[in-house]
């Protein structure tokens, strides 16, 4: 199965003291080799940060 399954966090919350969101998002292993960064909306920040794969 070329797809897997990956969780994405806040960058910008933890440095504020608050807790990072996170989203569950699917990435195409043979097209993204490195770790996938997409902004998307933190309901503890209240506006759109970046959020990065983790493991």
């Amino acid at each position: 199965m070329p797809r897997e399954l990956i969780t994405l966090e806040c960058t910008e919350a933890r440095g504020e003291g608050k807790f990072p969101s996170r989203y569950i998002t699917t990435r195409n292993k043979k097209l993204q080799q490195g770790r996938l960064e997409k902004k998307k909306y933190n309901p503890a920040l209240r506006r759109h940060t970046l959020h990065r794969e983790i493991k």
